[in-house]
């Protein structure tokens, strides 16, 4: 990490290579790293043949970062079946099917367009888009922005188009299947949109919504060939939804597109089986305009040619009478049940096809599905909203921003996929086997997820960032929480003896080493959870963090599921990781020591010696395994972690308390007194699980409260005025630290977790005030809705859009939700 200006150089010299001469804007600490880092040729060199030669994407890719477009909105679709992302403006615009692997391209044949008649007159037809493309020309383009607006609480969003001159009003309203504690519905891929017609006419309009679709994601393979489309109608227990099927056949990871309406008593529903995207489309917008119907032409359409392109639409329609309202349903859906990794070793099943099958033809009747049961969805999406929505006290930022950052459980590059069926316990227990006895009863019941860490590093279930991502998924999903665990655990218990060379020092060691939580279990382009560890820069085998966060992960699962078996299942890899961990105490005075390297999540960032961040995690970790012994009555282990906290807890103080805070770390360096915003992640945790006083206090109240304020007068109101958030490190003097590239950044997933600390410990408006700056500044200054990135830094730079952490805000609802009287949490409803 230390080689930014290098970096930048290189990348200018491979613009220059291929052609484009511009030069590269220097990244902004470039002047941290004045001469060539050799971490950089040995980075250079493995992206050139990973991404030139090998034609493969590379997990972090430092030379072509995804550039920041301020579009994006609401995506659509469940849990792990892939997502489609519409934009604030209403496009089409961010794919991810594939799993984990994602398509930045706007199609513009994708629109919605309404057509109103009068008296049997067509009186105005107009594409809901703002845009005038190159293409389908014959379509009426440009509607006036002016005249709509746009709002989103996820999973669900609102277009409202004032349609200039007609007296109508639209509102499209979008939901997606994410609900709470469902593990059937939730992981469905599909959207509805539920169009409301008001008009304000003194007399009735017929009113036609027609949805247009490209078949395929817009990129080189929509004219691949071979690709077809057919109209489809299905009727179960009398409802009956007509459409078409847009069938993309790639030779690898095949899927159909699906868009239909429901029909009903006073709404038509009409098709187009197929036509040309990239003509001018005159005869469909003829077609529509000529009776705001589509012809429904029987049968299927022809295979396409090899770079010939195909669209389809469908088309609701209903008369609205003077002064009144209707309602048209459409839906998306698309159906790739059967999905290979980059390696292409195994075939995955999607989680939906345990209830809609694994044979590509499961589209109608998702379509079904959707148009039949978002009601009940809504229902439910209502009930869990209103709790936190309703509290008049809180601020609207806050209820925006706890919904919207959910956004990455369905749009994290999100895998959910089932066991197959037959998996035996041996098969995943690993070489060295696990012994946990519940380990494939779990995964068999609810499959095996995984998310990005982000969506520009691509390593899924990276660790050291789901620990504060995972606070959104045991609140609201669970039982995909105690999954993760599960593969995690497997893979502690085994190794992977395989040897290999880290991008930032040269040295070569084994891809992993046994009783030693994994940084992540695998890249999308390869094969997840058979090969662990794709994060290629540093050896993690040594890190600080990784095998404490499992530790703190396991007995906050146990304290707000109460799942006895998995509690008894993780002790003994509890043990195991801690054992571990107890040679990075090397002077036996109960505190590990950080090796002089970035040893722990923040990655470019030295720590020596004992530290605020990894040695308040130790303790939190002994704390918690006394407590867990303590619950299974292990007396002796008990007994041995008793004696290490109080050894630990003093000499934590001893060299770390400097009377208002606590130092970086006991180097004596001279950022070693640096104030760090994250220093009470390891009180954090404990006051999440209620060990924070009484007999298992670990951390003096009085130290923990001076820290928060110290915090939040420094790193906080010192930093761009109080209105970004918490800078991650602060000298004494009110100046940010600038001894690294990550301490002078604001992590906003940190920035949450330190939120939901000051309220635990009651410096409640501190902690909104701190969380307010890093959402305004995402959501609204640098207009990053649906994208929150890692880090950003005072002058608007930014790093790493679409980021995990940033779902710790879900560990700000809980200790909101700790301070409620029992029964009462929407959580718990």
């Amino acid at each position: 990490w230390g080689g930014f200006l290098c970096l930048a150089v290189l990348r200018w010299c491979l613009q220059i290579a291929q052609g484009h001469w511009a030069p590269v804007p220097l990244p902004p600490t470039w002047h941290l790293a004045p001469t060539w880092h050799p971490g950089c040729v040995l980075y250079f060199r493995w992206w050139y043949k990973k991404t030139r030669i090998e034609k493969k994407s590379a997990f972090i890719d430092l030379l072509c970062a995804v550039p920041l477009q301020q579009i994006y909105g609401c995506p659509l679709g469940g849990i792990g079946g892939g997502t489609i992302t519409r934009g604030w403006r209403g496009e089409f615009c961010r794919w991810q099917l594939n799993p984990g692997i994602y398509h930045y391209e706007t199609v513009i044949a994708d629109q919605f367009t309404v057509c109103l008649r009068c008296k049997g007159q067509t009186v105005y037809q107009q594409v809901l888009s703002v845009e005038r493309p190159s293409t389908l020309q014959g379509w009426n383009w440009g509607y006036c922005g002016h005249y709509a607006f746009y709002h989103a609480l996820y999973p669900r969003a609102w277009m409202v188009y004032e349609l200039p001159g007609q007296n109508v009003v639209l509102t499209c309203r979008q939901v997606s299947p994410v609900i709470p504690h469902d593990y059937k519905d939730s992981s469905l891929p599909v959207g509805v949109f539920i169009w409301e017609v008001e008009n304000e006419r003194d007399e009735d309009v017929d009113v036609s919504i027609m949805f247009s679709l490209q078949n395929g994601t817009g990129t080189k393979e929509d004219r691949s060939g071979g690709h077809w489309n057919e109209p489809f109608a299905f009727e179960k227990e009398g409802e009956r939804v007509a459409g078409v099927l847009l069938h993309h056949c790639t030779r690898v990871n095949p899927f159909t597109l699906a868009i239909s309406a429901r029909e009903k008593a006073g709404t038509g529903v009409t098709h187009l089986t197929a036509f040309n995207p990239m003509g001018s489309g005159r005869e469909v917008w003829q077609d529509l305009l000529r009776d705001g119907r589509l012809d429904s032409p029987a049968g299927k359409s022809s295979l396409t040619e090899k770079g010939e392109v195909t669209a389809a639409a469908v088309c609701a329609s209903c008369r609205v009478p003077a002064r009144g309202h209707r309602t048209l349903e459409l839906a998306l859906a698309w159906d790739m049940p059967r999905v290979h990794f980059g390696s292409k070793e195994k075939l995955h099943l999607r989680r939906y096809t345990r209830f809609f099958g694994s044979g590509g033809d499961a589209a109608p009747a998702l379509s079904h599905h959707a148009l039949t049961h978002y009601e009940e969805w809504e229902r439910k999406i209502e009930a869990w909203q209103n709790f936190p929505v309703a509290r008049s006290q809180l601020p609207s930022w806050y209820k925006s921003a706890l919904f919207n950052e959910l956004y990455f459980m369905t749009d994290g590059g999100t895998i959910w996929v089932e066991l197959p069926p037959d998996c035996r316990a041996e098969d995943l227990q690993g070489p060295e086997g696990a012994g946990l006895s519940h380990l494939l009863p779990v995964l068999r019941e609810y499959g095996r997820f995984a998310y990005l860490e982000g969506q520009e590093y691509r390593m899924y279930n990276t660790y050291d960032v789901h620990f504060y991502a995972s606070f959104a998924l045991v609140m609201l999903w669970p039982k995909l929480q105690i999954s993760l665990q599960y593969d995690i655990a497997v893979t502690v218990v085994n190794e992977d003896v395989q040897p290999r060379q880290y991008l930032m020092c040269g040295q070569t060691a084994q891809v992993k080493l046994k009783n030693v939580v994994p940084h992540d279990i695998g890249d999308p382009g390869d094969e997840p959870w058979q090969r662990v560890n794709a994060y290629l820069m540093h050896d993690t085998a040594d890190w600080k963090d990784l095998n404490l966060k499992f530790v703190l992960q396991v007995y906050r699962d146990y304290y707000l599921t109460h799942d006895s078996l998995y509690l008894r299942d993780m002790w003994p890899v509890c043990q195991a990781v801690m054992e571990s961990e107890l040679k990075f105490d090397t002077d036996n005075d109960g505190l590990i020591e950080n090796g002089g390297f970035a040893d722990q999540t923040y990655d470019a960032w030295v720590v020596n010696g004992a530290s605020a961040y990894c040695g308040g995690l130790w303790l939190a970790a002994v704390c918690m395994m006394c407590k867990m012994a303590k619950v299974l009555g292990d007396a002796e282990i008990q007994q041995k972690y008793t004696d290490i906290l109080s050894k630990g807890k003093e000499a934590f103080e001893r060299m770390l308390w400097n009377g208002k805070y606590y130092n970086y770390d006991s180097s004596g360096s001279e950022t070693s007194s640096s104030i760090m915003s994250d220093q009470c992640a390891g009180q954090w945790f404990l006051g999440a699980c209620g060990l924070d006083q009484g007999e298992f206090e670990v951390f003096r109240k009085g130290h923990v409260v001076s820290a928060l304020k110290t915090i939040f007068e420094k790193n906080v109101m010192s930093f761009a005025g109080g209105t970004m958030g918490a800078v991650n490190g602060m000298r004494p003097d009110g100046v940010p630290d600038t001894s690294s590239v990550q301490s002078n950044e604001v992590w906003i997933g940190v920035v949450y977790a330190l939120a939901a600390t000051m309220i635990q410990e009651g410096l409640v408006e501190e902690g909104f005030r701190t969380a307010e700056g890093c959402y305004r500044t995402v959501w609204e200054r640098l207009g990053m809705a649906f994208q929150t990135p890692e880090a950003y830094r005072e002058k608007k730079v930014y790093r790493s859009l679409a980021y995990m952490r940033p779902l710790s805000i879900w560990s700000m609802q809980l200790a909101l939700e700790l301070a409620l009287p029992q029964g009462t949490s929407p959580r718990r409803a």
